[in-house]
């Protein structure tokens, strides 16, 4: 239960951090049977679906380098699932925010490619 409040924690710490930047919350953790996506935010026209990480060490990379090709696969597969619940399809993007203790979150845009 530790996990997930401070997985709670850390994606309510990313909501906020994103909102101080214009984007706009659409859903928090948006279930399907092929994942979740942690957070689906709007910034002007685009839709952003946001992996959050949240790491104390930076042992393997850190936070952003737990993003795996994966984990990717699924949160695109995700994606996919929700974007067909629209009648039209905006422009999207897929972003991670890493936090790592007290540290200012590192928010990577566009952190990788729809590649299949």
């Amino acid at each position: 239960m530790l996990k997930s409040l401070l997985g709670q924690s850390a994606e309510a710490r990313a909501e906020a951090f994103l909102q101080t930047h214009g984007l706009k919350l659409l859903a928090r953790n948006w279930r399907c049977r092929f994942g979740e996506i942690d957070l689906v935010m709007q910034d002007g026209p685009t839709r952003v679906f946001v992996e959050v990480r949240l790491r104390s060490r930076s042992d393997f990379g850190g936070a952003a380098a737990s993003v795996t090709p994966a984990k990717q696969k699924k949160l695109l597969a995700a994606a996919r699932q929700y974007l067909s619940t629209l009648k039209t399809l905006p422009p999207c993007r897929f972003d991670v925010v890493a936090l790592s203790g007290d540290m200012p979150p590192d928010w990577i845009k566009n952190a990788f490619d729809d590649v299949g």
